[in-house]
């Protein structure tokens, strides 16, 4: 059997990153005929289309999403082993592409990234702040930070600390509408439905001595982004459930209130995601240590 084609793995990887051809050429540094003829090989070696091809589309085949994975991780060890071999003849260098929550990524990542930028002048940072669903190994992305309940999946994932969520409205909105004191009477108040979860319409909660409760919630606003909610909830137009490091200083100014705070919203905390695979870029390891190392100390502090 002959050995793989790792160049049109790679390649292919390239690709599937850029959604284009000659985004993929762009990036390689090669030419867009170079480019085709990769996929064309490994296609026939494969003996299956990945891409399904029109004059104003490039979409993957079945085939091809099934097989993206593999090749970021074909491209990635790759990446590693090299830079292995010159680690100790030079700092690590390249572009880092990370992905975040727009308003924590603004608020906590940016600043440690330009501290981590200061130590390794080498090191190029692709930053990426969206509140949406990120497909990581699709989209070529190195890291990825999620503040969620993760579900299982092939992706590895690294508990940085517990982010603490708090129920909040305007103490306006609580005189007119009442203080709830159970999680079930929120079902009778107007709540703002954060979209970017499982279950958005329902909250769960539970409390020390393992009291669990669910309630299906609605209201007037629907919105895939936290900081969103937030004018609406000045103006005591209804409660909201949002991460600490959004509301923590309308809390403590008095703009908002909390409530139900002796229960807690789940098992909510900062993951750092990376695609599968063991080995990955020297430049990769150093922002994965040093965002391990400075988001943990912000959630021992509290402040997420």
């Amino acid at each position: 059997m002959k050995l793989p084609d790792f160049e049109a793995w790679a390649v292919f990887a390239s690709v599937v990153e850029h959604r284009s051809f000659s985004g993929a050429a762009d990036a390689l540094g090669v030419s867009k005929a170079t480019v085709s003829k990769a996929i064309t090989r490994l296609e026939a070696r494969l003996g299956t289309s990945l891409f399904h091809r029109t004059s104003r589309r490039l979409t993957l085949t079945e085939s091809g999403r099934a097989l993206a994975e593999h090749a970021q991780r074909i491209r990635s060890e790759g990446e590693a082993a090299e830079e292995a071999a010159f680690e100790s003849a030079s700092a690590p260098a390249g572009i880092v592409r990370v992905a975040a929550p727009l308003t924590f990524g603004i608020s906590h990542l940016a600043p440690v990234l330009a501290d981590f930028m200061t130590l390794h002048p080498g090191i190029k940072i692709d930053l990426r702040l969206s509140d949406a669903f990120v497909d990581i190994v699709g989209e070529g992305i190195d890291i990825a930070l999620r503040i969620a309940e993760l579900p299982d999946s092939s992706l590895r994932a690294r508990r940085i600390g517990p982010v603490r969520g708090y129920v909040v409205g305007a103490p306006a909105y609580f005189d007119r509408a009442g203080r709830p004191r159970h999680p079930a009477d929120l079902a009778t108040h107007a709540c703002f439905v954060y979209t970017n979860t499982a279950m958005p319409d329902v909250w769960r909660f539970r409390r020390a001595g393992g009291e669990e409760a669910a309630v299906r919630v609605d209201g007037p606003i629907r919105t895939d982004n936290g900081d969103a909610m937030l004018p609406a909830l000045r103006a005591g137009l209804g409660i909201a459930r949002l991460p600490d490091f959004l509301v923590s200083e309308e809390i403590a100014a008095g703009r908002l209130e909390s409530v139900l705070d002796e229960w807690s919203g789940g098992a909510l905390g900062l993951h750092l995601l990376t695609p599968p695979g063991t080995l990955r870029p020297a430049r990769v390891e150093a922002l994965i240590d040093f965002l391990s190392d400075r988001l943990k100390r912000l959630c021992a502090q509290a402040l997420l």
